[in-house]
Protein backbone atom coordinates (compact mmCIF):
# COMPACT_ATOMS: atom_id res chain seq x y z
CA UNK A 1 0.00 0.00 0.00
CA UNK A 2 1.27 3.42 -0.97
CA UNK A 3 0.82 6.60 1.69
CA UNK A 4 -1.84 8.73 1.17
CA UNK A 5 -1.38 11.96 -0.45
CA UNK A 6 -1.71 15.47 1.88
CA UNK A 7 -4.43 17.34 0.18
CA UNK A 8 -4.14 21.14 -0.37
CA UNK A 9 -6.09 21.65 2.65
CA UNK A 10 -4.03 19.76 4.85
CA UNK A 11 -0.98 20.43 6.25
CA UNK A 12 2.12 18.09 7.87
CA UNK A 13 2.82 19.56 11.18
CA UNK A 14 6.57 20.34 12.20
CA UNK A 15 8.54 17.76 13.52
CA UNK A 16 10.63 19.94 15.72
CA UNK A 17 8.54 20.22 18.23
CA UNK A 18 8.12 16.12 18.25
CA UNK A 19 11.48 16.18 18.17
CA UNK A 20 11.90 18.23 21.33
CA UNK A 21 9.65 16.05 22.88
CA UNK A 22 11.66 13.01 22.55
CA UNK A 23 15.06 14.33 23.49
CA UNK A 24 13.90 15.42 26.59
CA UNK A 25 12.90 12.10 27.69
CA UNK A 26 15.82 10.16 26.90
CA UNK A 27 18.99 13.02 26.89
CA UNK A 28 18.66 12.42 30.78
CA UNK A 29 18.87 8.97 30.53
CA UNK A 30 21.82 9.12 28.97
CA UNK A 31 23.14 11.51 31.42
CA UNK A 32 22.41 8.93 33.95
CA UNK A 33 23.66 6.32 32.07
CA UNK A 34 27.31 8.96 32.10
CA UNK A 35 27.29 8.86 35.63
CA UNK A 36 27.31 5.59 36.11
CA UNK A 37 29.89 4.90 33.49
CA UNK A 38 32.02 7.63 35.14
CA UNK A 39 31.60 5.60 38.65
CA UNK A 40 32.38 2.53 37.49
CA UNK A 41 35.62 4.16 35.41
CA UNK A 42 36.98 6.28 38.47
CA UNK A 43 36.41 2.27 40.38
CA UNK A 44 38.22 0.56 38.27
CA UNK A 45 41.54 3.22 37.98
CA UNK A 46 41.98 2.96 41.48
CA UNK A 47 45.50 2.55 41.82
CA UNK A 48 47.45 -0.71 43.11
CA UNK A 49 43.88 -2.62 43.25
CA UNK A 50 41.92 -5.43 42.32
CA UNK A 51 38.70 -4.95 40.66
CA UNK A 52 36.41 -7.33 42.72
CA UNK A 53 32.69 -8.63 41.85
CA UNK A 54 30.61 -7.80 45.25
CA UNK A 55 32.67 -4.55 45.76
CA UNK A 56 32.10 -2.97 42.27
CA UNK A 57 28.09 -4.08 42.63
CA UNK A 58 27.84 -2.44 45.37
CA UNK A 59 28.62 0.88 43.65
CA UNK A 60 26.03 0.11 40.92
CA UNK A 61 23.80 -0.67 43.06
CA UNK A 62 24.04 2.80 44.85
CA UNK A 63 23.42 4.76 41.57
CA UNK A 64 21.08 1.95 39.96
CA UNK A 65 18.86 2.97 43.44
CA UNK A 66 19.17 6.55 42.79
CA UNK A 67 17.59 5.74 38.87
CA UNK A 68 14.57 3.96 39.97
CA UNK A 69 13.90 6.67 42.38
CA UNK A 70 14.38 9.67 39.98
CA UNK A 71 12.59 7.82 36.67
CA UNK A 72 8.81 7.58 37.78
CA UNK A 73 7.98 3.92 36.62
CA UNK A 74 9.89 4.28 33.42
CA UNK A 75 13.48 2.54 34.14
CA UNK A 76 12.70 -1.02 34.41
CA UNK A 77 16.44 -2.75 34.60
CA UNK A 78 19.97 -1.16 34.73
CA UNK A 79 23.18 -1.83 35.86
CA UNK A 80 26.39 -2.83 34.74
CA UNK A 81 27.94 -5.40 32.36
CA UNK A 82 31.68 -6.95 32.60
CA UNK A 83 33.34 -7.57 29.67
CA UNK A 84 34.98 -11.09 30.17
CA UNK A 85 38.67 -10.03 30.99
CA UNK A 86 37.72 -7.28 33.72
CA UNK A 87 35.40 -9.10 36.04
CA UNK A 88 34.58 -12.53 33.77
CA UNK A 89 30.74 -12.82 32.62
CA UNK A 90 29.07 -11.04 35.08
CA UNK A 91 25.66 -8.59 35.12
CA UNK A 92 25.36 -6.00 37.69
CA UNK A 93 22.31 -5.89 36.99
CA UNK A 94 18.92 -4.93 39.10
CA UNK A 95 15.15 -5.05 38.29
CA UNK A 96 12.73 -2.37 39.69
CA UNK A 97 9.72 -2.97 41.19
CA UNK A 98 7.71 -1.49 38.23
CA UNK A 99 9.27 -4.34 36.19
CA UNK A 100 6.55 -7.34 35.14
CA UNK A 101 9.74 -9.90 36.24
CA UNK A 102 9.51 -8.53 39.55
CA UNK A 103 6.06 -8.59 40.11
CA UNK A 104 6.48 -9.73 43.78
CA UNK A 105 8.38 -6.73 45.05
CA UNK A 106 7.22 -3.58 45.77
CA UNK A 107 6.79 -0.42 43.21
CA UNK A 108 9.71 0.81 45.32
CA UNK A 109 12.06 -2.39 45.57
CA UNK A 110 14.50 -4.04 43.38
CA UNK A 111 15.91 -7.16 42.65
CA UNK A 112 19.62 -8.85 41.42
CA UNK A 113 18.98 -10.22 37.91
CA UNK A 114 20.21 -13.91 38.48
CA UNK A 115 22.03 -15.09 35.20
CA UNK A 116 24.35 -17.95 34.56
CA UNK A 117 27.78 -16.83 34.23
CA UNK A 118 29.66 -20.13 33.86
CA UNK A 119 30.36 -20.52 30.17
CA UNK A 120 30.63 -23.86 30.44
CA UNK A 121 26.94 -24.12 31.63
CA UNK A 122 24.32 -25.52 28.73
CA UNK A 123 22.55 -22.38 29.96
CA UNK A 124 25.27 -19.61 29.42
CA UNK A 125 24.56 -17.06 26.64
CA UNK A 126 27.32 -14.87 25.41
CA UNK A 127 26.20 -11.15 25.63
CA UNK A 128 28.78 -9.72 23.61
CA UNK A 129 26.95 -11.05 20.34
CA UNK A 130 23.74 -9.13 21.40
CA UNK A 131 22.97 -5.63 19.88
CA UNK A 132 22.69 -3.78 22.98
CA UNK A 133 26.54 -4.55 23.53
CA UNK A 134 28.01 -5.16 20.25
CA UNK A 135 26.82 -1.79 18.52
CA UNK A 136 28.45 0.52 21.81
CA UNK A 137 31.27 -1.04 21.60
CA UNK A 138 31.88 -0.65 17.66
CA UNK A 139 31.21 2.14 17.67
CA UNK A 140 32.23 3.74 21.27
CA UNK A 141 29.11 5.77 21.23
CA UNK A 142 25.74 6.04 22.80
CA UNK A 143 23.17 3.04 21.53
CA UNK A 144 19.41 2.25 21.54
CA UNK A 145 18.23 -1.04 20.86
CA UNK A 146 14.50 -2.07 20.67
CA UNK A 147 12.28 -2.28 21.12
CA UNK A 148 12.16 -5.26 21.43
CA UNK A 149 10.22 -8.13 23.77
CA UNK A 150 12.68 -8.95 26.90
CA UNK A 151 12.14 -12.46 27.87
CA UNK A 152 15.43 -12.34 29.86
CA UNK A 153 14.63 -9.29 32.29
CA UNK A 154 11.37 -7.93 31.49
CA UNK A 155 8.67 -9.75 29.25
CA UNK A 156 7.43 -6.81 27.64
CA UNK A 157 8.65 -4.38 24.82
CA UNK A 158 11.42 -2.92 26.19
CA UNK A 159 14.60 -0.19 24.82
CA UNK A 160 17.76 -1.13 25.96
CA UNK A 161 20.35 1.93 26.11
CA UNK A 162 24.15 1.34 26.69
CA UNK A 163 27.17 3.49 26.72
CA UNK A 164 30.87 1.68 27.04
CA UNK A 165 32.82 1.82 29.69
CA UNK A 166 36.56 2.20 29.86
CA UNK A 167 39.42 2.20 32.08
CA UNK A 168 42.51 4.92 31.38
CA UNK A 169 40.51 5.88 28.66
CA UNK A 170 41.18 2.91 25.80
CA UNK A 171 40.77 -0.34 28.00
CA UNK A 172 36.92 -1.38 27.28
CA UNK A 173 35.67 -2.91 31.10
CA UNK A 174 32.19 -3.21 29.71
CA UNK A 175 29.03 -1.43 29.30
CA UNK A 176 26.61 0.06 31.49
CA UNK A 177 22.33 -0.08 30.20
CA UNK A 178 19.19 0.87 31.63
CA UNK A 179 15.92 -0.70 30.17
CA UNK A 180 13.00 1.73 29.82
CA UNK A 181 9.09 0.35 29.28
CA UNK A 182 8.08 1.05 26.14
CA UNK A 183 4.09 1.15 27.47
CA UNK A 184 5.69 3.99 30.09
CA UNK A 185 7.00 5.79 27.23
CA UNK A 186 3.83 5.70 25.04
CA UNK A 187 2.02 7.06 28.09
CA UNK A 188 4.15 9.71 28.30
CA UNK A 189 4.87 11.10 24.82
CA UNK A 190 1.90 9.98 23.35
CA UNK A 191 -0.22 13.13 24.60
CA UNK A 192 2.55 15.07 23.19
CA UNK A 193 3.14 13.85 19.88
CA UNK A 194 -0.89 14.09 19.22
CA UNK A 195 -0.82 17.92 19.00
CA UNK A 196 -0.72 17.84 15.19
CA UNK A 197 -4.06 16.67 14.23
CA UNK A 198 -1.77 13.50 11.95
CA UNK A 199 -0.34 10.21 12.76
CA UNK A 200 3.28 10.83 14.47
CA UNK A 201 5.98 8.02 14.62
CA UNK A 202 8.87 7.72 16.61
CA UNK A 203 11.42 4.53 15.17
CA UNK A 204 14.79 3.68 15.79
CA UNK A 205 18.15 3.95 13.94
CA UNK A 206 16.28 0.28 11.48
CA UNK A 207 13.10 2.02 10.58
CA UNK A 208 11.20 -0.30 13.98
CA UNK A 209 8.26 1.51 14.99
CA UNK A 210 8.86 2.53 19.16
CA UNK A 211 5.80 4.82 19.53
CA UNK A 212 3.21 6.09 16.98
CA UNK A 213 -0.23 7.90 17.44
CA UNK A 214 -1.39 6.04 14.11
CA UNK A 215 -3.27 3.00 15.41
CA UNK A 216 -2.42 1.04 12.49
CA UNK A 217 1.19 0.81 13.49
CA UNK A 218 2.33 -1.58 16.12
CA UNK A 219 5.24 -1.25 18.44
CA UNK A 220 8.24 -3.16 16.36
CA UNK A 221 6.76 -3.05 12.91
CA UNK A 222 9.20 -1.71 10.25
CA UNK A 223 8.19 1.49 8.75
CA UNK A 224 8.27 1.51 5.19
CA UNK A 225 7.85 4.72 3.20
CA UNK A 226 9.90 5.65 0.19
CA UNK A 227 13.24 7.37 0.56
CA UNK A 228 13.22 6.68 4.35
CA UNK A 229 15.71 4.23 4.30
CA UNK A 230 18.09 6.53 2.51
CA UNK A 231 17.54 8.91 5.16
CA UNK A 232 18.26 6.92 8.00
CA UNK A 233 21.45 5.96 6.54
CA UNK A 234 23.04 9.73 6.49
CA UNK A 235 24.75 11.11 9.16
CA UNK A 236 22.20 12.39 11.64
CA UNK A 237 21.18 16.59 11.12
CA UNK A 238 18.89 18.46 12.88
CA UNK A 239 17.32 19.51 10.55
CA UNK A 240 13.84 18.40 9.07
CA UNK A 241 13.20 17.21 5.89
CA UNK A 242 10.29 15.84 3.38
CA UNK A 243 10.60 12.02 2.10
CA UNK A 244 10.34 11.60 -1.59
CA UNK A 245 6.26 11.02 -1.16
CA UNK A 246 5.97 14.73 -0.38
CA UNK A 247 3.51 13.69 2.19
CA UNK A 248 6.10 12.43 5.62
CA UNK A 249 8.55 14.47 6.88
CA UNK A 250 11.33 13.21 8.62
CA UNK A 251 13.46 14.44 11.59
CA UNK A 252 16.26 13.19 13.81
CA UNK A 253 15.64 13.42 17.79
CA UNK A 254 19.38 15.27 18.62
CA UNK A 255 21.60 12.55 19.59
CA UNK A 256 19.28 9.69 20.73
CA UNK A 257 19.25 7.51 17.50
CA UNK A 258 15.86 7.63 17.39
CA UNK A 259 13.60 9.86 14.78
CA UNK A 260 9.92 10.72 13.81
CA UNK A 261 8.23 10.50 10.95
CA UNK A 262 4.95 13.04 10.52
CA UNK A 263 2.24 12.68 7.98
CA UNK A 264 -0.80 10.82 7.04
CA UNK A 265 -1.33 7.26 7.48
CA UNK A 266 2.42 5.74 6.98
CA UNK A 267 2.40 1.50 6.29
CA UNK A 268 4.21 -0.91 8.43
CA UNK A 269 4.39 -4.96 8.55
Amino acid sequence: MSPETITPDQKIPPTNACALSIAAVFDPVFTRLERCADLVERYAARPNSVADRAELDSVVETEVRRQFADSTGMVIGAGFVSAPHFLGWHLAWWLSGQNPASSELPATGIRHLETVEDPRDESFRDYTALEWWRVPVQTGRRHITGPYVDYLCTDEYTLTLTLPVYRDGTDLIGVVGIDLSVDEIERGLVPRLCAGGVPVTIINASGRVVVSTDTHLATGALLRLPGLSERLSEVATSAPVLLVNGAHTFQWCGQTGLAVVAGLSPTGD
